[in-house]
């Protein structure tokens, strides 16, 4: 019996040998657009997870989704839509310290969102991914990993403050995920805000 000697393990991604890192033949498509495809999956997910519908608006007019949830238990209604607007960035590290990091918008793009008196309520969704590509997914037999994480705020009454962009502050303690988004639609079911 031949015994061999394991690739040594990537200490970015454990379990993972390291040559899988630089000998995978890559796309050519643009970084950005794989980023945007990445944060759509990872809305896909946490929106399955929370037994929503998902609706791609055509044209989408500066909103990218629409997200409703239908329950019994709503007062409002028996379905309550929030329209979410997804970004992506590599800019900020993955887990950033503090109780929020800055994202930097378009003055057009805030206007929409942060409009106060809405019919619709709308959300901002953000990414946080590694730069490196081949670190944003790990498959195991037992879990898929995406990195690293959305977090998400409601902006309405945000005030523009730049020329032509405004930072805004994403809090790190409202991480998206199904159960987020679960008391999202909760809170607007009961005739609240996001």
């Amino acid at each position: 019996m031949a015994l061999t000697r394991p690739e040594p393990a990537d200490p970015q991604l454990p379990g993972r040998p390291a040559a899988d890192r630089s000998d995978v033949l890559r796309g050519q498509l643009a970084v950005t657009s794989c980023m945007e495809t990445l944060q759509v999956g990872y809305l896909h997910a946490v929106v399955a997870a929370a037994g929503c519908a998902l609706a791609s608006p055509f044209p989408d007019n500066g909103i990218d989704w629409h997200v409703s949830h239908g329950s019994s238990s709503h007062t409002e209604d028996d379905e309550v839509t929030v329209k979410v607007q997804l970004k992506c960035t590599y800019q900020t590290a993955p887990d950033p310290p503090g109780g929020h990091f800055s994202f930097t918008l378009d003055n057009e793009h805030l206007r929409k969102l942060a409009h106060p008196r809405v019919a619709v309520h709308k959300i901002l969704v953000v990414m946080l991914v590694p730069r490196e590509v081949d670190r944003w997914l790990l498959a195991r037999p037992d879990r898929l990993e995406l990195r690293h994480c959305c977090y998400w705020v409601n902006l309405a009454g945000h005030p523009v403050t730049g020329k032509r962009r405004t930072n805004v502050r994403i809090p790190t303690d409202q991480v998206f995920d199904d159960r987020a988004l679960c008391a999202i639609m909760a809170r607007v079911g009961a005739g609240g805000r996001p």
